[in-house]
Formats: structure tokens, sequence, C-alpha cells
């Protein structure tokens, strides 16, 4: 009689649970979570924040375009004792002289050629923004798959609870049957303890089910960046893109991947790299110019004070003719650099094309486990519901109704498992792809 109770305060409480939140949690919806994570989500955050500084960096001073405008502003002081011994042999002795200098004024350094390094510095930069952009954007769309994932996973998780809730409802009948035979002496007591076992292992599955999917909310608030403890309830369809295809696929990874577009821009950036070494064999060439202001006062010179104030300019070159043999190195290594983009081109493209195929064959696989699991959920609940009045009429054994239940929650558990699994595939193929929507 207790675990009777047992079992039906368990019952009960579950009930009271699910109908409580089905009556308080605000439901969720798809497009309002993508919303919510694009706006909060950190990850998203810093990595517009990288976008723009490199965005910043691509200016022409940053590449050595632009002169070096300087205002300097010296002052020195010395007190100095000196002894002069002059050419008629006279000696002249000075104590105490204090000697000062002051200068200032404006000075423009301008490089006007380096050979070419200017240039290639430009496009250095303007590559490394394009990177930063196309790293952002993955960064957007890896977060937004991540949410899609997430809320399926809730979907496939709360579907596989009212299926639990399905089979404690039908082991509380079948107690209850067993219960009402016990007592009328047309079953033992061991079929009654059995009914319990049966309702109390369908309940830990619930529960341990339920655990799963509370899990699952705290990493959705997680992906959403508010508090871990929000409720929230979820819609309660799981709709796959049946339509796609691999060439397709295939060929838009190649123009959208994330991935392969980074390692292209990386190839550019370690061709725009051999440039800048090569640069170091051209001459330097840049101007310079000043307007300068200066005071000298000399107590024991020949001119006791100087005032000086003028423009100034001048021209500089250099040419490197030995820098024992660095100059070939570093062009040796560049090109080296330029080999490994390539190969590691290569190999990022030969990595998506085998993943896109591992998910592409995970897909089909699950298109075609939900046919077969749809039709086998309704055989399945029409074998239950057959059982389950045979029970009644007591024509079937307690082994026999618990086998049908399992049949029941079995073929449901597979058919969950593979919509989630096609979804799935699915929202990863379209990620990789760089081509996710929440329509």
């Amino acid at each position: 009689m207790i675990i009777k109770k047992l079992g039906c305060l368990v019952f009960w409480l579950i009930a009271f649970t699910a109908c409580a939140q089905a009556q308080t949690d605000t439901v969720l919806s798809l497009k309002d979570a993508v919303g919510i994570a694009l706006k909060n989500n950190y990850h998203i955050q810093l990595s517009k924040n990288y976008t723009t500084v490199a965005q910043n960096n691509v200016t022409l001073g940053n590449a050595g375009f632009l002169p070096q405008v300087n205002g300097t502003f010296t002052t020195t002081h010395s007190i100095q004792n000196t002894t002069q011994t002059r050419s008629d042999g006279t000696v002249n002795v000075i104590k105490g002289a204090n000697n000062a200098s002051t200068s200032y004024g404006p000075s423009l350094n301008w490089t006007i050629f380096n050979g070419f390094g200017m240039f290639a510095n430009y496009d250095a930069l303007k590559q490394r923004n394009e990177l930063s952009q196309v790293q952002g954007r993955d960064t957007i769309q890896s977060t937004i798959a991540s949410v899609i994932e997430t809320y399926y996973n809730l979907i496939n998780l709360n579907e596989g609870l009212k299926a639990l809730q399905g089979a404690i409802a039908i082991s509380r009948t079948q107690l209850r049957y067993a219960n009402d035979k016990f007592q009328v002496g047309r079953a033992s007591k061991l079929e009654v303890l059995n009914a319990q076992v049966s309702l109390n292992t369908d309940t830990a599955n619930y529960l341990n089910q339920l655990q799963q999917f509370k899990a699952a909310k705290i990493q959705m608030n997680q992906l959403l960046v508010r508090n871990l403890q929000t409720n929230f309830a979820v819609g309660d369809t799981i709709i796959v893109d049946d339509k796609l295809v691999l060439g397709d696929i295939l060929s838009k990874a190649e123009n959208q991947n994330p991935a392969i577009l980074s390692a292209q821009i990386n190839k550019r950036i370690s061709e725009i790299n051999l440039k800048q070494v090569q640069a170091g064999r051209y001459p330097q060439v840049s101007v310079n110019s000043g307007y300068a202001i200066s005071n000298s006062q000399t107590p024991a010179g020949f001119a006791r004070s100087q005032d000086t104030k003028g423009f100034s300019y001048g021209l500089t070159a250099s040419i490197n003719i030995f820098n024992g043999f660095n100059q070939n190195r570093l062009e040796r290594n560049a090109r080296i650099g330029i080999d490994n983009a390539n190969i590691n081109y290569k190999q990022i493209t030969l990595n998506v094309q085998a993943e896109i195929s591992n998910l592409y064959v995970s897909y089909l696989s699950g298109l075609d486990l939900m046919k077969l699991g749809q039709s086998n959920v309704d055989v399945a609940k029409r074998n239950l519901e057959i059982s389950l009045d045979k029970y009644k009429l007591g024509n079937i054994t307690p082994l026999e109704i618990r086998e049908a239940q399992r049949n029941y929650l079995d073929a449901q558990s597979k058919f969950f498992a593979a919509q989630y699994q096609s979804k799935s595939a699915e929202i990863m193929l379209k990620e990789i792809t760089g081509s996710i929507n929440i329509e």
C-alpha cells in the first residue's frame, strides 16, 4: 500500500509540474531566440570589436604613405669654470659661466619610396580586414547554428518527455488493473509488484529525461546571455528540409565556407609578405624639412649669444648592399610561407569536403529513418492499444503488455532521434556553406 501511495505521489507531482510549466512558461520562438543571441552573445560582440579594429587599421598612414611631422623643444644649461690662454700669452679666467641653449620647431620626414613596400603594406591591411570580416560572419553563423540546434534539441527532449508521460499513464493503468484483479483474487501479489516496478522505472526514465531537458535550457540561456534559470517553453515541431543536394552544398562551400575563404585570404597575405620582404632590395628614399628657432648663450665663447631661425630641407637615400645574406634567407622563407599556405588551403578544402560528405550521409540516413520510424510508431501505437484492451479482459500477461509498451516507446524514441539527427545534419551543412536562415 505504501509503494502504491508513493507511486501515486510521484505521478501527480510530475503531472502537476508539467501542467504548471505549460501554464506559466513563456513560449520562446526560434526567431526570437536567434534575435536575442545576435544582440547579447559575447562571442558576437567580441567578433564585432575585432572586425572594427581591423577596419580601422586600413589607412594610408598605417601603410607608410604619409609623412611624419613632429614638433620638438630642447633646452640645455651648464655652469662651467673656464680658463683660456690666448695667442699673445694672456690668460682669461671665467668662473661660473652659465651656458644655455634653446631650440624648437617642427620637422617633417617623408619616405617617398621604399621599394613598393608601402603598397604591399596597404594590400596586407586590406586582406587582414577581409579576413576579420570572414571570421566575424563565421562567428555569427556558428552562434546561430548553436541556437537552432539547441532549440531543436529541446523540442526533441520535450517530445520524449511527452512520450514518457504517456508511458507513465499506461503503467498506472496497468497497476490499477493489477490491483483490482488482486482484490478479487484473479491475480497474485507478484503481478501487482511487477506493475509497480514498471511504473517506478518509467518514472525514473522521465526524471532522467527531465534533467537533460533542464540542462539544455541552461545551455540555451547561456547562448542568449541571460539569467541561466530563466524558464521558457519551446515549440513542438521539427521540420526537416529534405531538398538538400550534395553537389550544390559542395559548390556553395567552395565559395562561402569561412575556413576555405580564410585559407584563400591567407594565401594572398603570404604572397604580399614576399613583396614586403623583396622591398628590402630597393633603395629607400625620404625627404625631410623643418623650421627651427634656436638661442644659445656662451659667455666664454667668441660670441656671447646667438639667435638663429630658418627653414631646412634635404633628401636621404640608402640601399642595402650586404646584410649577411639575410635578404636571401627572408625571401626563401617567404616563398616557403606561400607554399605552406597553398598546402593548407588544399588540406582545409579536403577536410571541408569530407565533413560535408559525412554529414550528408547522416542527413540522408536520418530522412530514411524518419519515414520508417513514423510507420513503426503508428504500428506500435496500434499494437499497444490492442494489447491494453486484451489486458483489461485478462487475455494477455503483464509481460506481454509491458513488451508492447516498450516497443511503442522504442519506436517513438527512434523516430525522435532520426528526426533530430537529420535536422542537426541539415543545420551543420548550412553552417558550413554560410547559408543558415530561420525561415
